[in-house]
Parts: structure tokens; C-alpha cells; sequence
């Protein structure tokens, strides 16, 4: 590959920005090297402004379901853009796109939209502690829930991939309100809730963890959760910023039949545009003001150009049979991937949810925490490095999922497995 321009733009970047990046995991930290800089995007492709080609399984870490510069969102983005950027005042797009959501989540019986899935996050743990009184919360080594300051605490993703745990600059006293259990062990669950009574306000989990690479919930788990959390009269918070209609329409509640207390949303509903949500019981959102006494606020929450997009998004995965298609693609691509592996005599298995998945090197089933952090990131790193030099962008970290999009054709799929096979 040439990479002239982008070395050029990253050395300036550098000067400008921590890192040169406005995201840590886009540095290239976890694999080595330095990032492309991409110029454009078109279906399931990308370019770099070298003019390097790479079909594209990142797809903006999720959100684009649909590909890239899908017309319906372009349409609906310029249109809306055209009318006006923001307004700081009530538009007809943040009902219609409230009204979508709610359809699809019949959990959130009233919801607030925001900016980001860590402002979604943030805020449902702030009117939990409000509605139970308590100030304690539960999360899952491994998982992430955004950056604010209670959830760095073994976090996934960018934090495992830099081994930084807990983030500098949060205060002991904060870390000591978060409570760490593991993945997929509902003992460890009980234990904490036992051992600290009438304390924990809510338990927030990735339903399907995709910051840890994908981790499906085992059989029981998420059941599990919701009965703990009931018995010991704290919150169940679902982060499906990653799974809102990813791994289904109704995201994983619906996938797997489980209903928690609030839900926090993101990418997907924004069609690549920054948009979040929280939201679900009545009682418990009437904490939150004008209602009730737990202030959060923005003030492009809303904006009329992110709901336009969500909503264009949201309504083309309607069309019967965008899921099955979905699925039957991303199963393709598992597929191939194992037995590529396999030919290569390489350690390793694929984690799949719907149509997102991950390439553990790992001997054996990856479940847990402990397990993902034993995998061979060195492995994925090289791996990565070869399958980039052949025109394939997967996750710059080893701790990433890849994702299918309604873009992505099976001559895409096949390039992929044939990159796979050199590069193993």
C-alpha cells in the first residue's frame, strides 16, 4: 500500500491532537503502525487518500448498518440540512424518531435522547441511583459503557487494548462506587449483592459484549440478571449501543426475551450521525427533569440533521427481509473464517451475534473475560496487518468486533475469505 498522504496527515495530526487521533483505538496502538486516513466511503467500501481500496467490516464501529452514504440517508440528511442545522427548540423529527424507537422497544415507555452512547449511559445511571436511593453500581469486567468516570473501571475495548484498566484522573472514591462481577458467572453476581445489601442501584450490562470483542450472554445469564436485580430491588440497565438493532430490530431484549429497567441506545439510531437515547420505565423516567428532580440536558440533544438519519436508517431496516439477510451473510463469513483457520492450522474460533463477530486466536470457546484477555492479540495484530495490505479494514484492536452491513455482497464476503487465506 501507499500511505504517503496519510503519513503526511498523521505527523500533523499528531502536533494537533493527542495521539494525532480523536478516539484512542484509531491510532493503531493495539496493532502497531499507523492509521490510513480515509476519505471517502461508498456501500461496503472505503477509501484512504492514497487511494488504497478496503471493503469494510469497522463500518464507523457499528452504526452503519446500511453502508456507506446509504442514498435514503443522504437524501434525508441533505434535505433536513437544508431547512437548518439546529434550532435548540422541539422539532417533528426527534418525535418521529422517539416514536420509532419506542415501537421497536416497547421496554421504554418514555425515553430522552442525547448525544453519544456514553452520555446515554451516564445518564441512566444517574436517575437509577435517583429512583433507588442508592449509589452503587454493578458492571462486568470487560464491558464498556462510555468514559465517564464510574464505568472506567475494567473497561473493554480501547481500555483493554492499551492495558489501562481505570483511566487516570478518576477519583478513588468514584471507582469505589462501581462493583466489578464477571461476564457470564451469575455467582459473581450474587456475590456482590449479597455482600453489599441495599447498596447497589443498578446492575448495567452489554447484553451481547462487544467491547470486549463479541461475547454472547450464555444460556440463563441475562434471566439470571433480571431476577437478581429484581430480588435484591436494583436496576437492570441494558447498554445496547452496540446491539440496538444490530443483533435484531428490537435489539437483544427481543433477541433473547429478557426486558431490563432502562435501556441505553446509540450508533444504529443515528445513521452514522452522533445520536443517543436512555430510557425505559415510566416511574423511573419521571425522575428526570422537567418531571422530576434529576437534571440532564443538551443542547444539540435532538438535532433535526442525527434524527433525520436515524430515521431514514431505522425505516430501511424495516423492509422484510433486510435481517435474514443479515444473518445469512455474517453465518457465511463465520463459517469461512473457521475453516480458513483450520486449513491454516491456526488456534482460533469466531464469536457471532447476528451480524457482528469477532476472530478470537484462541484454542477453545471464548465466554468470558478471562478468556478473551488469554487470546492472542500479538496473533490479531499481524493478521490484521495482512489482511490490510489486502484491501480488508477490520478493527484496529483485537478486542473489536467487525461488522456486516446490508452493503456487504457475497463477492465481498468471498474476498474477504480469500485475504483470509493468504494472510493465515
Amino acid at each position: 500500500m501507499k500511505l504517503k498522504n496519510s503519513s503526511a496527515l498523521f505527523a500533523r495530526a499528531q502536533r494537533l491532537m493527542p495521539g494525532g487521533v480523536n478516539s484512542p483505538v484509531r491510532s493503531f496502538r493495539g496493532v502497531g503502525g499507523q492509521p490510513p486516513f480515509i476519505t471517502r466511503g461508498q456501500g461496503s467500501r472505503i477509501w484512504d487518500v492514497d487511494g488504497n481500496e478496503y471493503v469494510d467490516y469497522v463500518c464507523s464501529w457499528g452504526p452503519l448498518i446500511l453502508g456507506h452514504a446509504h442514498p435514503d440517508v443522504v437524501a434525508a440528511v441533505q434535505g433536513t440540512a437544508a431547512r437548518g442545522t439546529s434550532f435548540g427548540a422541539p422539532t417533528e423529527g426527534e418525535v418521529e424518531l422517539a416514536s420509532l424507537i419506542q415501537a421497536a422497544f416497547p421496554s421504554l415507555e418514555l425515553l430522552r435522547l442525547v448525544n453519544s452512547g456514553t452520555e446515554a449511559c451516564m445518564s441512566a445511571l444517574r436517575v437509577a441511583r435517583a429512583f433507588t436511593k442508592r449509589s452503587k453500581v454493578l458492571k462486568f469486567a470487560g464491558c464498556y459503557h462510555g468514559h465517564a468516570d464510574a464505568l472506567l473501571v475494567k473497561a473493554g475495548s480501547g481500555g483493554a487494548t492499551f492495558s489501562v484498566p481505570d483511566s487516570a484522573g478518576v477519583p478513588p472514591s468514584f471507582a469505589g462506587e462501581t462493583l466489578v462481577a464477571d461476564y457470564n458467572r451469575l455467582d459473581s453476581v450474587e456475590k456482590l449483592l449479597q455482600a453489599h445489601p441495599k447498596e447497589v442501584a443498578a446492575v448495567i450490562v452489554e447484553p451481547v459484549a462487544g467491547n470486549m470483542g463479541v461475547v454472547p450472554p450464555g444460556p440463563g445469564f441475562l434471566a439470571g440478571l433480571r431476577d437478581l436485580a429484581r430480588q435484591h430491588g436494583a436496576l437492570l440497565i441494558f447498554d445496547e449501543v452496540i446491539t440496538g438493532f444490530r443483533v435484531a430490530y428490537g435489539g437483544a431484549q427481543a433477541r433473547y426475551g429478557v426486558l431490563p429497567d432502562l435501556t441505553c441506545l446509540g450508533k444504529i439510531i443515528g445513521g452514522g450521525l452522533p445520536v443517543g437515547a436512555y430510557g425505559g420505565r415510566r416511574e423511573v423516567m419521571e425522575m428526570v427533569a422537567p418531571l422530576g428532580p434529576v437534571y440532564q440536558a443538551g443542547t444539540l440533544s435532538g438535532n433535526p440533521i442525527a434524527t433525520a438519519a436515524g430515521i431514514a436508517t431505522l425505516k430501511a431496516l424495516q423492509r422484510p427481509g433486510t435481517y435474514e439477510a443479515l444473518e445469512e451473510r455474517a453465518a457465511v463469513l463465520e463459517r469461512g473464517l473457521l475453516e480458513v483457520a483450520r486449513a491454516a492450522e491456526r488456534p482460533a474460533t469466531v464469536n457471532r451475534v447476528g451480524s457482528m463477530l469477532t476472530l478470537f486466536f484462541h484454542p477453545g470457546l471464548v465466554t468470558t473475560w478471562q478468556e478473551v484477555a488469554a487470546s492472542d492479540a500479538k496473533a490479531y495484530a499481524a493478521f490484521f496487518h495482512a489482511m490490510l495490505e489486502r484491501g480488508v479494514y477490520l478493527a484496529p484492536s483485537a478486542f473489536e468486533a467487525a461488522f456486516v452491513s446490508t452493503a456487504h455482497t457475497a463477492a465481498d464476503i468471498e474476498a474477504t475469505l480469500e485475504a483470509a487465506r493468504a494472510s493465515l
